[in-house]
Protein backbone atom coordinates (compact mmCIF):
# COMPACT_ATOMS: atom_id res chain seq x y z
CA UNK A 1 0.00 0.00 0.00
CA UNK A 2 2.70 2.26 1.06
CA UNK A 3 4.50 1.21 -2.44
CA UNK A 4 1.65 2.08 -4.27
CA UNK A 5 1.40 5.22 -2.52
CA UNK A 6 5.15 6.60 -3.94
CA UNK A 7 4.27 5.64 -6.69
CA UNK A 8 1.36 7.41 -7.17
CA UNK A 9 2.94 10.89 -5.34
CA UNK A 10 6.06 10.44 -8.38
CA UNK A 11 3.47 10.15 -10.64
CA UNK A 12 1.98 13.43 -9.89
CA UNK A 13 5.39 15.77 -9.57
CA UNK A 14 6.53 13.80 -12.74
CA UNK A 15 3.08 15.78 -14.27
CA UNK A 16 3.79 18.89 -12.92
CA UNK A 17 7.17 18.67 -14.37
CA UNK A 18 5.94 18.36 -17.73
CA UNK A 19 3.30 20.84 -16.90
CA UNK A 20 5.97 23.08 -16.31
CA UNK A 21 7.87 22.49 -19.06
CA UNK A 22 4.86 23.07 -21.69
CA UNK A 23 4.37 26.02 -20.31
CA UNK A 24 7.98 27.27 -20.56
CA UNK A 25 8.06 25.98 -24.18
CA UNK A 26 5.21 28.19 -25.05
CA UNK A 27 6.69 31.37 -23.91
CA UNK A 28 5.95 33.79 -26.57
CA UNK A 29 8.96 35.37 -28.22
CA UNK A 30 10.39 38.35 -28.03
CA UNK A 31 9.47 39.24 -31.95
CA UNK A 32 5.84 38.54 -30.49
CA UNK A 33 5.90 40.69 -27.62
CA UNK A 34 8.38 43.23 -28.52
CA UNK A 35 6.93 46.96 -28.05
CA UNK A 36 8.27 50.07 -29.06
CA UNK A 37 6.23 53.44 -28.36
CA UNK A 38 8.64 55.71 -30.29
CA UNK A 39 7.78 54.79 -33.52
CA UNK A 40 9.85 56.74 -36.26
CA UNK A 41 8.45 56.39 -39.67
CA UNK A 42 10.74 55.50 -43.32
CA UNK A 43 12.02 58.89 -44.45
CA UNK A 44 10.39 58.16 -47.85
CA UNK A 45 7.56 57.29 -46.65
CA UNK A 46 4.77 60.10 -46.67
CA UNK A 47 6.84 62.73 -48.64
CA UNK A 48 6.81 60.06 -51.68
CA UNK A 49 3.16 59.43 -50.36
CA UNK A 50 2.28 62.82 -51.15
CA UNK A 51 3.67 63.23 -54.25
CA UNK A 52 1.91 60.24 -55.83
CA UNK A 53 -1.12 61.68 -55.33
CA UNK A 54 -0.31 65.04 -57.38
CA UNK A 55 1.79 63.01 -60.21
CA UNK A 56 0.93 63.19 -63.92
CA UNK A 57 0.83 59.37 -63.80
CA UNK A 58 -1.53 59.34 -61.11
CA UNK A 59 -4.07 61.95 -62.25
CA UNK A 60 -3.87 60.78 -65.59
CA UNK A 61 -4.39 56.87 -65.79
CA UNK A 62 -6.00 56.04 -62.36
CA UNK A 63 -9.11 56.60 -61.50
CA UNK A 64 -10.82 56.28 -57.92
CA UNK A 65 -14.28 55.83 -56.75
CA UNK A 66 -14.66 58.76 -54.66
CA UNK A 67 -18.14 57.41 -53.11
CA UNK A 68 -15.91 53.91 -52.12
CA UNK A 69 -13.48 56.29 -50.30
CA UNK A 70 -16.11 58.25 -48.72
CA UNK A 71 -18.38 55.95 -47.19
CA UNK A 72 -15.89 53.44 -46.21
CA UNK A 73 -14.60 52.68 -42.55
CA UNK A 74 -11.74 50.42 -40.96
CA UNK A 75 -13.19 47.75 -39.21
CA UNK A 76 -11.11 47.32 -35.68
CA UNK A 77 -10.11 43.70 -35.25
CA UNK A 78 -8.82 41.65 -32.36
CA UNK A 79 -4.87 40.25 -32.37
CA UNK A 80 -6.01 37.07 -32.68
CA UNK A 81 -7.21 37.90 -36.27
CA UNK A 82 -4.33 39.88 -37.41
CA UNK A 83 -2.10 36.23 -36.22
CA UNK A 84 -4.14 34.33 -38.70
CA UNK A 85 -4.16 36.11 -41.22
CA UNK A 86 -0.86 36.63 -41.41
CA UNK A 87 -0.02 32.84 -40.53
CA UNK A 88 -2.45 32.21 -44.23
CA UNK A 89 -0.35 34.59 -46.43
CA UNK A 90 1.40 32.23 -48.85
CA UNK A 91 4.82 33.87 -47.92
CA UNK A 92 8.60 32.33 -47.15
CA UNK A 93 9.82 35.08 -45.34
CA UNK A 94 8.44 35.28 -41.29
CA UNK A 95 5.42 37.68 -41.18
CA UNK A 96 5.08 37.86 -36.87
CA UNK A 97 2.57 39.83 -35.66
CA UNK A 98 3.19 42.50 -32.46
CA UNK A 99 2.44 45.64 -31.43
CA UNK A 100 4.77 47.86 -33.84
CA UNK A 101 3.67 45.71 -36.58
CA UNK A 102 0.16 46.53 -35.67
CA UNK A 103 0.68 50.33 -35.68
CA UNK A 104 2.27 50.16 -39.01
CA UNK A 105 -1.49 47.95 -39.71
CA UNK A 106 -3.53 50.76 -38.45
CA UNK A 107 -1.24 53.76 -40.45
CA UNK A 108 -1.61 52.25 -43.60
CA UNK A 109 -5.28 51.30 -43.26
CA UNK A 110 -6.40 54.25 -41.60
CA UNK A 111 -4.64 57.81 -42.02
CA UNK A 112 -3.30 56.35 -45.55
CA UNK A 113 -5.85 54.16 -46.74
CA UNK A 114 -6.58 56.72 -50.00
CA UNK A 115 -3.03 56.45 -51.12
CA UNK A 116 -2.90 52.75 -50.33
CA UNK A 117 -6.05 52.47 -53.29
CA UNK A 118 -3.59 54.04 -55.80
CA UNK A 119 -1.29 51.97 -54.90
CA UNK A 120 -3.32 48.98 -55.42
CA UNK A 121 -4.33 50.47 -58.78
CA UNK A 122 -0.42 51.17 -59.31
CA UNK A 123 0.23 47.44 -59.12
CA UNK A 124 -1.35 45.85 -61.56
CA UNK A 125 1.45 48.07 -63.89
CA UNK A 126 4.16 47.75 -61.66
CA UNK A 127 3.82 43.90 -59.51
CA UNK A 128 3.98 41.91 -63.33
CA UNK A 129 7.97 43.39 -63.34
CA UNK A 130 8.96 43.58 -59.59
CA UNK A 131 7.53 39.16 -59.63
CA UNK A 132 9.33 38.69 -63.10
CA UNK A 133 12.72 39.92 -62.07
CA UNK A 134 12.37 38.15 -58.58
CA UNK A 135 11.31 35.00 -59.94
CA UNK A 136 14.50 35.23 -62.43
CA UNK A 137 17.02 35.14 -59.22
CA UNK A 138 14.84 32.68 -57.73
CA UNK A 139 13.56 35.39 -54.24
CA UNK A 140 10.73 35.46 -52.49
CA UNK A 141 7.36 37.39 -54.85
CA UNK A 142 6.80 39.01 -51.21
CA UNK A 143 9.73 41.37 -51.87
CA UNK A 144 7.61 43.08 -54.40
CA UNK A 145 5.88 45.32 -52.18
CA UNK A 146 9.21 47.20 -50.93
CA UNK A 147 8.82 49.67 -53.44
CA UNK A 148 5.48 51.04 -51.87
CA UNK A 149 7.44 51.42 -48.77
CA UNK A 150 10.44 53.15 -50.47
CA UNK A 151 8.89 55.11 -52.99
CA UNK A 152 5.17 54.48 -52.97
CA UNK A 153 5.32 53.22 -56.53
CA UNK A 154 6.60 56.58 -58.04
CA UNK A 155 9.82 55.82 -60.35
CA UNK A 156 10.74 59.70 -60.13
CA UNK A 157 10.80 59.72 -56.36
CA UNK A 158 13.90 61.12 -54.84
CA UNK A 159 14.43 60.97 -51.03
CA UNK A 160 16.37 64.12 -49.36
CA UNK A 161 19.86 62.21 -48.97
CA UNK A 162 19.82 61.23 -52.90
CA UNK A 163 18.42 57.79 -53.26
CA UNK A 164 16.05 57.69 -56.14
CA UNK A 165 13.95 55.45 -58.00
CA UNK A 166 11.39 52.89 -57.67
CA UNK A 167 14.12 50.95 -55.31
CA UNK A 168 15.82 53.99 -53.81
CA UNK A 169 19.20 53.25 -54.93
CA UNK A 170 21.81 55.89 -53.98
CA UNK A 171 24.58 56.47 -56.42
CA UNK A 172 27.54 54.39 -55.51
CA UNK A 173 24.87 51.32 -55.14
CA UNK A 174 23.50 51.77 -58.53
CA UNK A 175 26.96 52.51 -60.11
CA UNK A 176 28.20 49.43 -58.23
CA UNK A 177 25.59 47.25 -60.28
CA UNK A 178 25.87 48.70 -63.40
CA UNK A 179 23.29 51.62 -63.79
CA UNK A 180 24.15 54.32 -66.13
CA UNK A 181 24.18 58.08 -64.23
CA UNK A 182 25.36 60.68 -65.88
CA UNK A 183 24.24 64.28 -65.69
CA UNK A 184 21.34 62.95 -68.43
CA UNK A 185 20.29 59.34 -67.98
CA UNK A 186 19.68 58.11 -64.40
CA UNK A 187 18.78 54.41 -64.97
CA UNK A 188 17.92 54.39 -61.18
CA UNK A 189 14.87 56.00 -62.34
CA UNK A 190 14.84 53.24 -65.17
CA UNK A 191 11.29 50.56 -63.86
CA UNK A 192 13.03 47.71 -65.56
CA UNK A 193 16.62 47.88 -65.12
CA UNK A 194 16.48 48.50 -61.72
CA UNK A 195 14.68 46.18 -60.57
CA UNK A 196 16.43 43.78 -61.72
CA UNK A 197 19.52 45.26 -60.14
CA UNK A 198 17.48 45.25 -57.07
CA UNK A 199 16.63 41.73 -57.15
CA UNK A 200 20.26 41.23 -57.66
CA UNK A 201 21.24 43.87 -54.65
CA UNK A 202 18.61 41.34 -52.09
CA UNK A 203 20.04 38.07 -53.39
CA UNK A 204 23.69 39.18 -52.20
CA UNK A 205 22.08 40.75 -48.90
CA UNK A 206 20.32 37.45 -48.29
CA UNK A 207 23.52 35.36 -49.11
CA UNK A 208 25.42 37.77 -46.71
CA UNK A 209 23.41 37.14 -43.36
CA UNK A 210 21.17 34.20 -44.40
CA UNK A 211 18.18 35.70 -42.83
CA UNK A 212 15.54 37.84 -44.78
CA UNK A 213 14.91 40.21 -41.98
CA UNK A 214 18.30 40.59 -41.59
CA UNK A 215 18.90 41.53 -45.24
CA UNK A 216 15.65 43.82 -45.52
CA UNK A 217 16.97 46.09 -43.04
CA UNK A 218 20.47 45.76 -44.62
CA UNK A 219 18.72 46.79 -47.65
CA UNK A 220 16.98 50.38 -46.08
CA UNK A 221 20.11 51.33 -44.30
CA UNK A 222 23.10 49.41 -45.85
CA UNK A 223 25.44 46.58 -44.24
CA UNK A 224 27.59 48.60 -42.02
CA UNK A 225 24.66 49.80 -39.84
CA UNK A 226 23.30 45.69 -39.48
CA UNK A 227 26.56 44.70 -38.61
CA UNK A 228 26.92 47.70 -35.79
CA UNK A 229 23.51 46.52 -34.59
CA UNK A 230 24.97 42.95 -34.80
CA UNK A 231 28.00 43.76 -32.51
CA UNK A 232 26.02 45.86 -30.05
CA UNK A 233 23.71 42.96 -29.85
CA UNK A 234 26.54 40.36 -28.59
CA UNK A 235 26.51 38.95 -32.07
CA UNK A 236 22.87 38.03 -32.00
CA UNK A 237 21.53 37.22 -35.66
CA UNK A 238 17.54 38.04 -35.41
CA UNK A 239 15.96 41.61 -36.48
CA UNK A 240 13.99 41.36 -33.57
CA UNK A 241 17.08 41.01 -31.22
CA UNK A 242 18.83 43.55 -32.45
CA UNK A 243 16.06 46.06 -33.03
CA UNK A 244 16.84 48.88 -30.82
CA UNK A 245 20.22 48.73 -31.85
CA UNK A 246 19.43 49.54 -35.14
CA UNK A 247 19.07 53.22 -36.80
CA UNK A 248 15.60 54.24 -35.72
CA UNK A 249 14.19 55.15 -39.14
CA UNK A 250 15.16 51.45 -39.79
CA UNK A 251 13.47 49.82 -36.67
CA UNK A 252 10.15 50.20 -38.42
CA UNK A 253 10.87 49.06 -42.02
CA UNK A 254 10.39 45.38 -41.54
CA UNK A 255 7.30 45.93 -39.45
CA UNK A 256 6.16 48.58 -42.57
CA UNK A 257 7.15 45.65 -44.99
CA UNK A 258 5.02 42.64 -43.31
CA UNK A 259 1.82 45.36 -42.51
CA UNK A 260 2.17 46.34 -46.42
CA UNK A 261 2.14 42.27 -47.30
CA UNK A 262 -0.63 42.23 -44.85
CA UNK A 263 -2.84 45.20 -46.17
CA UNK A 264 -2.64 44.25 -50.05
CA UNK A 265 -3.91 41.33 -49.54
CA UNK A 266 -6.71 42.20 -46.92
CA UNK A 267 -7.63 45.26 -48.66
CA UNK A 268 -11.23 44.25 -48.60
CA UNK A 269 -11.57 43.27 -45.10
CA UNK A 270 -10.47 46.73 -44.58
CA UNK A 271 -12.84 48.49 -47.16
CA UNK A 272 -10.26 49.63 -49.30
CA UNK A 273 -11.11 49.99 -52.97
CA UNK A 274 -8.69 49.34 -55.12
CA UNK A 275 -8.26 52.40 -58.29
CA UNK A 276 -8.82 51.19 -61.90
CA UNK A 277 -5.22 51.67 -63.31
CA UNK A 278 -5.97 52.81 -67.38
CA UNK A 279 -1.48 53.14 -68.12
CA UNK A 280 -1.20 52.06 -71.18
CA UNK A 281 0.23 48.11 -70.56
CA UNK A 282 1.16 47.47 -74.12
CA UNK A 283 4.22 49.11 -74.48
CA UNK A 284 7.39 48.35 -76.72
CA UNK A 285 10.77 49.72 -77.05
CA UNK A 286 12.41 51.45 -80.26
CA UNK A 287 16.23 52.04 -80.11
CA UNK A 288 17.34 55.58 -80.31
CA UNK A 289 20.69 56.20 -82.96
CA UNK A 290 20.21 60.22 -82.71
CA UNK A 291 20.08 62.72 -80.22
CA UNK A 292 16.49 63.65 -79.75
CA UNK A 293 13.82 65.54 -77.15
CA UNK A 294 10.64 64.49 -75.83
CA UNK A 295 8.84 67.56 -77.54
CA UNK A 296 10.01 66.51 -81.08
CA UNK A 297 8.68 63.18 -80.45
CA UNK A 298 5.22 64.19 -78.64
CA UNK A 299 4.63 66.97 -81.66
CA UNK A 300 5.21 64.76 -84.14
CA UNK A 301 3.31 61.94 -82.95
CA UNK A 302 0.81 63.54 -81.20
CA UNK A 303 1.36 61.88 -77.78
CA UNK A 304 1.41 64.34 -74.40
CA UNK A 305 5.32 64.71 -73.03
CA UNK A 306 4.26 63.33 -70.05
CA UNK A 307 3.03 59.91 -70.63
CA UNK A 308 6.64 60.16 -72.87
CA UNK A 309 7.79 61.15 -69.57
CA UNK A 310 5.96 58.59 -67.40
CA UNK A 311 7.23 56.18 -69.82
CA UNK A 312 11.11 56.79 -69.80
CA UNK A 313 11.75 58.53 -66.10
CA UNK A 314 15.27 57.58 -66.57
CA UNK A 315 16.24 60.47 -69.22
CA UNK A 316 16.64 63.30 -66.98
CA UNK A 317 16.44 66.18 -69.08
CA UNK A 318 13.79 65.38 -71.60
CA UNK A 319 16.79 64.40 -73.66
CA UNK A 320 17.47 60.85 -75.28
CA UNK A 321 21.37 61.00 -75.88
CA UNK A 322 21.14 58.26 -79.04
CA UNK A 323 24.05 59.96 -80.89
CA UNK A 324 26.24 59.34 -78.14
CA UNK A 325 25.72 55.58 -77.47
CA UNK A 326 22.29 54.02 -78.35
CA UNK A 327 19.27 54.43 -76.18
CA UNK A 328 16.47 52.79 -75.72
CA UNK A 329 12.62 54.32 -75.63
CA UNK A 330 9.53 53.18 -74.48
CA UNK A 331 5.93 54.10 -76.00
CA UNK A 332 2.56 52.84 -76.64
CA UNK A 333 2.44 49.97 -78.82
CA UNK A 334 0.98 51.82 -81.73
CA UNK A 335 3.29 54.76 -81.26
CA UNK A 336 6.47 52.89 -81.06
CA UNK A 337 5.41 51.95 -84.87
CA UNK A 338 4.98 55.41 -85.81
CA UNK A 339 8.78 56.25 -84.62
CA UNK A 340 10.20 53.78 -86.64
CA UNK A 341 8.59 55.00 -89.44
CA UNK A 342 9.39 59.00 -88.81
CA UNK A 343 12.78 58.56 -86.95
CA UNK A 344 14.16 60.90 -89.20
CA UNK A 345 11.96 63.22 -89.43
CA UNK A 346 11.34 63.76 -85.32
CA UNK A 347 15.26 64.09 -85.26
CA UNK A 348 14.82 67.05 -88.02
CA UNK A 349 11.73 68.85 -86.47
CA UNK A 350 12.80 71.82 -84.80
CA UNK A 351 16.10 70.95 -83.69
CA UNK A 352 17.41 74.30 -83.57
CA UNK A 353 14.30 74.93 -81.03
CA UNK A 354 15.20 71.83 -78.63
CA UNK A 355 18.44 70.69 -79.48
CA UNK A 356 20.77 73.25 -80.02
CA UNK A 357 21.64 74.21 -76.21
CA UNK A 358 22.34 70.62 -75.87
CA UNK A 359 24.64 69.90 -78.86
CA UNK A 360 26.98 72.56 -77.32
CA UNK A 361 27.63 70.24 -74.50
CA UNK A 362 27.20 66.68 -75.74
CA UNK A 363 28.06 66.44 -79.70
CA UNK A 364 31.57 67.88 -81.26
CA UNK A 365 31.98 71.07 -82.07
CA UNK A 366 31.79 72.31 -85.69
CA UNK A 367 34.76 71.11 -88.07
CA UNK A 368 35.19 67.69 -86.24
CA UNK A 369 34.75 64.26 -87.07
CA UNK A 370 31.38 62.54 -87.00
CA UNK A 371 30.50 60.29 -83.94
CA UNK A 372 30.88 57.35 -86.10
CA UNK A 373 34.77 58.25 -86.67
CA UNK A 374 36.67 58.02 -83.71
CA UNK A 375 39.85 56.36 -82.29
CA UNK A 376 40.06 55.01 -78.83
CA UNK A 377 43.42 55.61 -76.96
CA UNK A 378 44.79 53.81 -73.44
CA UNK A 379 46.50 56.23 -71.29
CA UNK A 380 49.56 54.84 -70.36
CA UNK A 381 51.94 55.13 -67.49
CA UNK A 382 52.52 59.10 -66.49
CA UNK A 383 50.39 60.33 -69.28
CA UNK A 384 48.57 63.61 -68.68
CA UNK A 385 45.74 64.59 -70.56
CA UNK A 386 47.75 67.48 -71.90
CA UNK A 387 50.93 65.16 -73.08
CA UNK A 388 47.96 63.41 -75.04
CA UNK A 389 46.19 66.24 -76.52
CA UNK A 390 49.78 67.39 -77.62
CA UNK A 391 50.27 64.24 -79.36
CA UNK A 392 47.05 64.02 -81.30
CA UNK A 393 46.87 67.75 -82.10
CA UNK A 394 44.10 68.43 -80.28
CA UNK A 395 43.09 70.35 -76.64
CA UNK A 396 42.92 69.69 -73.40
CA UNK A 397 39.31 71.32 -73.24
CA UNK A 398 38.07 68.71 -76.14
CA UNK A 399 39.38 65.70 -74.59
CA UNK A 400 37.68 66.87 -71.46
CA UNK A 401 33.98 67.32 -73.63
CA UNK A 402 34.61 64.27 -75.77
CA UNK A 403 34.80 61.89 -72.25
CA UNK A 404 32.93 63.79 -69.83
CA UNK A 405 35.72 64.70 -68.00
CA UNK A 406 35.45 67.44 -65.13
CA UNK A 407 38.98 67.27 -64.01
CA UNK A 408 42.02 67.66 -65.67
CA UNK A 409 43.93 64.23 -63.86
CA UNK A 410 43.74 61.07 -65.83
CA UNK A 411 44.28 57.47 -64.23
CA UNK A 412 46.53 54.53 -65.88
CA UNK A 413 44.61 52.55 -68.31
CA UNK A 414 41.39 54.50 -68.79
CA UNK A 415 39.95 54.74 -72.14
CA UNK A 416 39.35 57.91 -74.06
CA UNK A 417 37.84 59.04 -77.10
CA UNK A 418 39.47 61.13 -79.89
CA UNK A 419 37.83 62.79 -82.75
CA UNK A 420 40.31 64.34 -84.68
CA UNK A 421 41.57 62.56 -87.60
CA UNK A 422 45.14 63.04 -86.93
CA UNK A 423 47.90 60.50 -86.51
CA UNK A 424 50.05 61.37 -83.06
CA UNK A 425 53.20 62.96 -83.35
CA UNK A 426 56.44 61.13 -83.84
CA UNK A 427 59.29 62.41 -82.58
CA UNK A 428 61.93 61.34 -84.98
CA UNK A 429 61.77 62.87 -88.51
CA UNK A 430 59.88 60.72 -90.97
CA UNK A 431 61.81 61.91 -94.00
CA UNK A 432 65.24 60.88 -92.89
CA UNK A 433 66.56 57.87 -93.52
CA UNK A 434 68.14 55.16 -91.65
CA UNK A 435 71.17 55.30 -93.61
CA UNK A 436 71.50 59.04 -93.72
CA UNK A 437 71.01 59.63 -89.98
CA UNK A 438 73.84 56.87 -89.23
CA UNK A 439 75.61 58.22 -92.39
CA UNK A 440 76.14 61.51 -90.62
CA UNK A 441 77.33 60.49 -87.45
CA UNK A 442 80.35 58.48 -89.24
CA UNK A 443 78.32 54.79 -88.97
CA UNK A 444 79.31 52.35 -92.22
CA UNK A 445 75.72 51.49 -94.02
CA UNK A 446 76.70 48.02 -94.46
CA UNK A 447 77.46 47.28 -90.56
CA UNK A 448 73.91 48.91 -90.01
CA UNK A 449 72.28 46.67 -92.85
CA UNK A 450 73.76 43.33 -91.38
CA UNK A 451 72.91 45.18 -87.61
CA UNK A 452 68.90 45.38 -89.10
CA UNK A 453 67.69 42.35 -90.47
CA UNK A 454 69.29 40.96 -87.25
CA UNK A 455 66.85 43.56 -85.74
CA UNK A 456 64.27 42.25 -87.45
CA UNK A 457 64.90 38.26 -86.79
CA UNK A 458 64.88 39.34 -82.99
CA UNK A 459 61.80 41.51 -83.28
CA UNK A 460 59.76 38.39 -84.95
CA UNK A 461 61.04 36.24 -82.18
CA UNK A 462 60.23 38.62 -79.99
CA UNK A 463 56.97 39.26 -81.48
CA UNK A 464 56.17 35.34 -81.96
CA UNK A 465 57.20 35.06 -77.71
CA UNK A 466 54.13 38.09 -77.41
CA UNK A 467 51.72 35.27 -79.13
CA UNK A 468 52.73 33.16 -77.23
CA UNK A 469 52.00 34.54 -74.00
CA UNK A 470 48.88 36.29 -74.80
CA UNK A 471 46.92 33.02 -75.47
CA UNK A 472 46.57 32.62 -72.42
CA UNK A 473 43.82 34.94 -72.79
CA UNK A 474 40.73 35.85 -74.80
CA UNK A 475 39.27 39.62 -75.11
CA UNK A 476 36.11 41.25 -73.92
CA UNK A 477 34.55 44.24 -75.10
CA UNK A 478 32.89 46.08 -71.86
CA UNK A 479 29.30 46.70 -72.95
CA UNK A 480 26.68 48.95 -71.73
CA UNK A 481 25.17 47.61 -68.09
CA UNK A 482 28.25 45.26 -67.36
CA UNK A 483 29.57 44.87 -64.38
CA UNK A 484 33.16 42.71 -63.57
CA UNK A 485 30.68 39.79 -62.12
CA UNK A 486 28.28 40.05 -64.39
CA UNK A 487 31.29 39.54 -67.29
CA UNK A 488 32.93 36.93 -64.78
CA UNK A 489 29.44 34.70 -65.00
CA UNK A 490 29.94 34.32 -68.77
CA UNK A 491 33.15 32.45 -68.58
CA UNK A 492 32.80 29.42 -66.64
CA UNK A 493 35.64 28.60 -64.02
CA UNK A 494 36.39 32.86 -64.18
CA UNK A 495 36.12 35.40 -60.75
CA UNK A 496 36.25 38.61 -60.28
CA UNK A 497 39.66 38.51 -59.10
CA UNK A 498 40.74 36.88 -61.99
CA UNK A 499 39.72 39.26 -64.28
CA UNK A 500 40.92 42.27 -62.04
CA UNK A 501 44.52 40.76 -61.21
CA UNK A 502 44.51 40.10 -65.11
CA UNK A 503 44.06 43.41 -66.37
CA UNK A 504 45.19 45.41 -63.16
CA UNK A 505 42.23 47.04 -61.50
CA UNK A 506 42.37 48.52 -58.38
CA UNK A 507 38.34 48.59 -58.14
CA UNK A 508 35.42 46.68 -58.68
CA UNK A 509 34.29 49.63 -61.10
CA UNK A 510 37.14 50.31 -62.76
CA UNK A 511 35.49 49.86 -66.35
CA UNK A 512 34.26 51.40 -68.70
CA UNK A 513 31.88 50.78 -72.11
CA UNK A 514 34.46 49.70 -75.02
CA UNK A 515 37.13 48.95 -72.91
CA UNK A 516 38.72 45.98 -73.76
CA UNK A 517 39.99 43.60 -70.89
CA UNK A 518 41.34 40.65 -71.11
CA UNK A 519 40.12 36.78 -69.92
CA UNK A 520 42.16 34.49 -68.21
CA UNK A 521 41.88 31.22 -70.41
CA UNK A 522 40.68 28.18 -67.71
Amino acid sequence: MKNAFYLILLFIILSFNNLFAIVEGAKPSLKDTIRDEAIVLPETLLPNLDSLLSNWLTTRYLNLDKNCIDQSVNPSFTDSIYIERLSKLSTVIEMPYNQIVRSYINLYAERLRVRVSYMMGLSQFYFPLFEQALDAENLPLELKYLPVIESALNPSAISHAGAAGLWQFMLPTGKQYGLEITSLIDERRDPIKSTYVAARYLKNLHRIYGDWGLAIAAYNCGPGNVNKAIRRSGGKRDYWEIYFNLPKETRGYLPAFIAVNYLMNYTSEHNICSAKCNIPLNTDTVVVNQMVHFQQIADVLNLPIQEIRTLNPSYKHDLIPGNISPCVLRLPMFSAYSYIENADSISKYRADDYLMAFRRTVEPTPGEMNAQSYLRYKVKRGETLATIARKYRVSVSDLKDWNKLYSSRVSKGKSLKIYRDKQPIIESRPSESLASRTKSKGVDTTTVAVDSSKIAVDEKQIAQKRTTKTTKYRYYIVERGDTLWAIANRFPGISVKDIMAANRLRHHNAIQVGMKIKIPKT
